[in-house]
């Protein structure tokens, strides 16, 4: 038996029990696996659009899309047709050699979005370090600053991987307890306070901010209107490098190509892409910046073996081309506004079990009553939805950027089933 956070006990809920198949494959991952992850109690092997099946047969939304990675939907054929042609003729050259895909897909990802130079990575987590070594060096070649001074700030809740630099930005005792000595040169302010954020710049030896214009881990936590704004406002006034880490909310997610630009016009001096760059079929990453910037890393000082492969900028072309010609972003604003309502109108029938919604297109988020939302999701997961908790009371929810309004209600009715179980 839970509790909520208002100490009410909970229905007790009995999740269905798992297929022999299912159950066989989790007892072997947990046999043989690391245990550095706590899944969901489901085991996949099939998707097409915005559905999944597992191996006993059973169907779902799929409303998580690989942490906003699958923004085209699941297996998009025309990606997967890209991977296949080009996987029959050239997967990997390393960086030793040119490549005749990585030209073309620099050229065509520089014009959309906005920026004079790209250097590919294959995650999240490089991309953002790569940023971070591209704004000291700035600081450094550029700017002048004395060796080992540069500091880069960052706002607490901050998630961009699990690297010990990751980790060592971080204020989540999950994340760096037991991982020490951490990178120097880091400080966090708290999100949404560009008072905090200018006493730092006050300090000197800043040689960046780096931010996400919503925390997706940190439980779809939207900060208050115009502080992306005010913050390239102050990081102009006092010459610091604004990065944005855009690896969960570009490429669509918030119903603009990008949530800075797209929602509060602002233009960050270094972007970082991931996820949902390549459609969930292969890794690559992203860092977007300009020539001044990006020249200033020269010839054997960062790189990557598979960062850039003819195979990787193959899958992004047709990913990023799907994505524009099939109206993604558009739908994702429609399809936003129409899961925002229901989930507006689930809080208020519901309100002893839905607190509240938040979010901006297909990233939102239901906070729940109850201090674990574990529980809530299995309930999903028995109705035929996939979605997973963050931090505790928090359930994302971030289906493929295709979903149709038919499936939004068929969503929102599925929710309601689900709550409907603990609105004791």
């Amino acid at each position: 038996v839970r509790m909520r956070a208002s100490h009410r006990v909970l229905q007790r809920f009995v999740p269905r029990e798992l297929g022999t198949a299912s159950k066989a494959l989790i007892e072997k991952e947990g046999k043989y696996g690391a245990e550095n992850y706590s899944p969901l109690p489901v085991v996949l092997n099939q998707g097409k659009g915005t559905r999944v099946w597992d191996v006993d047969g059973n169907s779902y939304l799929d409303f998580l899309s690989a942490y906003s990675a699958v923004n085209q939907g699941h297996c998009h054929p025309k990606i997967i047709e890209a991977l296949h042609q080009q996987a029959s003729r050239l997967t990997l050259t390393s960086r030793a050699f040119h490549n005749d895909m990585l030209g073309p897909w620099c050229e065509l990802a520089t014009s959309v979005f906005g920026f004079e130079r790209l250097l590919p990575m294959n995650s999240g987590v490089e991309a953002c370090e790569t940023a971070i070594k591209l704004a000291r060096r700035y600081a450094y070649d550029i700017r002048g600053f004395s060796e080992n001074s540069a500091r880069v700030i960052f706002a607490q809740g901050n998630f961009w991987g699990r690297s010990i630099s990751a980790v060592s930005s971080s204020n989540d005792p999950s994340s760096y307890t037991g991982f020490g000595p951490f990178t120097p040169g880091f400080t966090l302010v708290p999100y949404g306070n560009i008072e905090a954020l200018e006493n730092e710049f006050k300090k000197g030896n800043c040689a960046a901010f780096c931010v996400e214009p919503i925390q997706g881990e940190a439980g779809v936590i939207v900060p208050p209107s115009g502080y992306l704004a005010a913050c390239r406002q102050l990081c102009d006034e006092y010459a610091v490098l604004l990065i944005c880490d855009e690896v969960q909310t570009g490429i669509g997610r918030t119903g603009k190509l990008l949530c800075s630009t797209g929602h509060e016009n602002v233009r960050p001096d270094i972007l970082t892409l991931g996820k949902a760059l390549s459609g969930g079929i292969f890794p690559v990453s992203a860092i977007l910046t300009s020539s001044e910037i990006m020249l200033t890393i020269r010839p054997g000082e960062h790189g990557s073996t598979f960062g850039g492969s003819p195979l990787a900028c193959a899958v992004a072309t047709a990913a990023l081309k799907a994505l524009l010609d099939e109206g993604m972003i558009d739908n994702a604003a429609l399809m936003g506004e129409r899961l925002h309502n229901g989930l507006v109108d689930l809080c208020r029938r519901r309100p002893k079990v839905a607190v509240d919604t938040r979010g901006r297109g297909l990233l939102r988020a239901l906070i729940v009553a109850n201090s674990d939302a574990s529980d809530v999701c299995l309930a999903l997961r028995d109705l035929g939805l996939l979605a997973k908790p963050t931090h505790n009371n928090v359930i994302r929810l971030a289906p493929p950027l295709i979903i149709t309004a038919d499936e939004i209600d068929s969503a929102l009715h599925i929710f309601d089933e689900a709550l409907s179980i603990f609105d004791d």
